[in-house]
C-alpha cells in the first residue's frame, strides 16, 4: 500500500473511534435522569445510599424515644406508690386510734364494778366502823381481780434485793433489820404489764451499819 493510503486508512479509523466515544456518550447522556425544577418545590442533593450519620442520628433517637418513655412509666409508679402509702399510712393511723379507744373501753368497763361499790359504800356511810372496813377490804380485793384480768401484777418489793429496774431508793437507811442493799420498807408498790414497767416502787433500803 502506498503512503497516501496509509494516512488515508489512519484518518479513517480516528473517524471511526471518535464517532464510537460520541455514540456512547449519547447512550449514557439519555440514562441520566433530568435535573429537578425549582419551581416545583424540589431540591436535587445527592445523598450516599448507605449514609452512617443518617443511620446514627435515626437509632440515637429511637433510643431516646424509648428512655422516655421508660422514665414516664417509672414516674407514673412512683406516683401510685406514693398515693397507696399516704393511704396505708391514713389507714394505719385510724386503726391504730380506733384500738387504742377500745382497749381504754376494755379497761373502764372492767373498773365500772369498783366503781359502784365504793358508791355503795359512800350511801352507807352511817355503818359501823367494822362494816365499813369490810367493805372496803372487799372492793380493795375487786379491784385486785380487775388488774389480775387487765394482766397488770404488783412489783415485789419488800425484803426482796434492790432492783433499780423497778426500784426507786428514795432512802438508804442504816440498819441490822434486813440485808445490805435489800427494800427495808415499801412506800408506794409498783406495777408492771406483762412484763413491761408501769411505774417503780418508791422503797427505802437497808444500808449495812459502819
Amino acid at each position: 500500500m502506498s503512503k497516501g493510503n496509509g494516512q488515508a486508512d489512519v484518518s479513517l479509523e480516528d473517524q471511526l473511534k471518535e464517532e464510537k466515544l460520541k455514540d456512547t456518550q449519547k447512550q449514557a447522556s439519555e440514562n441520566e435522569l433530568p435535573a429537578a425544577d425549582p419551581a416545583d418545590g424540589f431540591e436535587e442533593t445527592t445523598v450516599s445510599a448507605r449514609d452512617p450519620g443518617a443511620s446514627v442520628e435515626s437509632g440515637a433517637g429511637g433510643e431516646l424515644q424509648k428512655l422516655r418513655a421508660e422514665r414516664n412509666d417509672l414516674f407514673e409508679r412512683l406516683a401510685r406508690l406514693q398515693a397507696e402509702f399516704d393511704n396505708y399510712r391514713k389507714r394505719a393511723a385510724k386503726e391504730n386510734a380506733e384500738y387504742r379507744d377500745y382497749a381504754v373501753s376494755d379497761a373502764a368497763r372492767s373498773l365500772l364494778p369498783v366503781v359502784d361499790s365504793f358508791t355503795l359504800a359512800l350511801k352507807n356511810s352511817a355503818a359501823k366502823p367494822e362494816d365499813l372496813r369490810t367493805g372496803v377490804e372487799l372492793i380493795f380485793k375487786q379491784l385486785q381481780d380487775v388488774l389480775q384480768k387487765l394482766n397488770i401484777e404488783r412489783i415485789p418489793s419488800q425484803g426482796e434485793p434492790f432492783d433499780p429496774r423497778v426500784h426507786e431508793a428514795i432512802e438508804m437507811v442504816e440498819t441490822d433489820e434486813a440485808p445490805d442493799h435489800h427494800v427495808l420498807e415499801e412506800l408506794q408498790p409498783g406495777y408492771r404489764i406483762k412484763g413491761r414497767l408501769l411505774r417503780p416502787a418508791m422503797v427505802r433500803v437497808a444500808k449495812k451499819i459502819g
